[in-house]
């Protein structure tokens, strides 16, 4: 039986009317919600008609990380008072709950590509979601681009969402055709913002390397918001690495819960995160608990202002991951998590003059990363240059051409730029092609 009290609680209701319409009427929409407000949980079960509104359908979600696939699924089999792969189900790597009658199916960006290249026509799918499109994944830009090259010249029926909360929504309605852009409204409470930067000065972020400094001073202020505030804390930090370093200085502060989140976090402890703790909480996490799914009891946000992004190791020939300020609008989403559900603060360990010279969105990974794992999805749909794909950033020459050097050294794509069929191999298997190639060469 679904929850229709909880339901109806969601903001997002009042602009279903508005975005069923832009689909009816032009096929495609951007939906720009803020946080909290249902866009992630309500909005894929009204499309698929699982609520007694509309005709149903097949929906299909997609969201950056596992962690936020898994939860929200897990939060919409709840809403509707059923279990994980009834109407609701979720593939991620190496884990898929879906059964005969789901109808909703929240799958990261990585499936969803893959998904792309065996089933140009996405069979049987009468809705796709591209949830959380702010933060500009490859994976994410990519598979927008071939679902409105799908639209575009093999099903004009299929209906596409772009949606999130801190989007460049008029760069997104240009890239769907001028698509409608549909605004919901939340009901998110005020959120103090207490500026707290370290008393000396710390050394920039390098590479992987932060200052020891840095966590040493996030952990004393965690301790002052337990001090200072009630509710549970959420720490944003930027790796695994400084994770373990604030919860080795906070130790095990008395009648309190330190948990640490990440994409590697077990299962077991992700689900405990999302569930009411019965002690109060200090919540240690990468940006995993930016957007998509609400931790409850969460009063309080301590922002490292730091985050991780991919960049090209030239050393190595791949993508690795370095240090960087967070954004402004990683900022806001990360402090919106504070007033979800009551009034929050949020503690900001950087000075108040710092912030405007901080960058307004996320670097997307197109214009930094390396591209070669790109190159040869495009290769492999058909376009190796990219030149006919819908993305908001072109790939940079010098990057395409590097990439496609590489793919023809290790055999994947031919003259032509075309992908052959060790690139159609490397292509499924989810790895950077250089690694691809070794994992094929190695199987023999």
């Amino acid at each position: 039986m679904p929850r229709f009290d909880a339901l109806d609680a969601l903001p997002v209701r009042a602009a279903l009317p508005d975005l069923n319409d832009a689909l009816e009427g032009h096929g495609a929409a951007v939906l720009a919600a803020p946080p909290g407000t249902g866009k992630t949980t309500l909005v894929p079960l009204v499309l698929a008609g699982l609520l007694g509104e509309g005709p149903a359908r097949r929906v299909v979600v997609a969201e950056p990380r596992r962690i936020a696939a898994r939860a929200a699924a897990r939060r919409m089999a709840w809403l509707l008072g059923e279990r994980p792969g009834d109407s609701v189900g979720h593939t991620v790597r190496g884990e898929r709950v879906v059964g005969r009658h789901t109808r909703v199916e929240v799958v990261t960006t990585g499936v969803l590509l893959q998904r792309l290249q065996r089933d140009q026509e996405l069979t049987g799918v009468d809705v796709v979601v591209l949830d959380e499109c702010h933060e500009r994944h490859l994976d994410a830009d990519a598979s927008a681009a071939f679902l409105w090259d799908v639209r575009e010249t093999l099903r004009p029926e299929l209906r596409l969402v772009a949606a999130s909360a801190t989007t460049d929504t008029a760069g997104w309605a240009r890239l769907l055709g001028g698509a409608p852009v549909v605004r919901a409204h939340g009901s998110a409470f005020d959120v103090e913002v207490v500026w707290a930067p370290p008393v000396r000065a710390v050394r920039p972020p390098h590479g992987m390397r932060v200052d020891p400094a840095l966590p040493a001073h996030v952990a004393s202020v965690v301790r002052r918001a337990l001090a200072e505030r009630s509710g549970d804390v959420l720490c944003f930090l930027p790796g695994v690495g400084e994770i373990a370093r604030v919860a080795g200085q906070l130790g095990a502060p008395a009648g309190v819960d330190v948990l640490q989140v990440h994409g590697r976090s077990p299962a077991a402890v992700q689900d405990a995160v999302l569930s009411p703790g019965e002690r109060r909480r200090v919540v240690l996490a990468t940006s995993v608990a930016e957007s998509s799914l609400t931790v409850p009891g969460v009063r309080v946000v301590v922002d490292s202002g730091l985050a991780r992004e991919p960049r090209v190791d030239h050393a190595r020939g791949l993508s690795a991951l370095t240090t960087v300020r967070a954004s402004q609008a990683a900022g806001r989403q990360r402090a919106g998590r504070a007033g979800r559900e009551a009034p929050g603060a949020v503690y900001r360990c950087w000075a108040q003059a710092e912030d405007g010279r901080l960058p307004a969105f996320p670097a997307p990974e197109i214009k930094v990363a390396d591209l070669t794992g790109f190159a040869l999805q495009a290769a492999c749909w058909g376009d190796p240059d990219a030149s006919g794909l819908a993305l908001l950033d072109a790939p940079p020459a010098g990057a395409m051409a590097a990439a496609r050097e590489l793919l023809t050294a290790i055999g994947a794509v031919d003259a032509t730029g075309r992908a052959t069929a060790r690139g159609v191999r490397l292509a499924r298997l989810g790895l950077h092609p250089r690694l691809g190639r070794a994992l094929l060469d190695g199987a023999a």
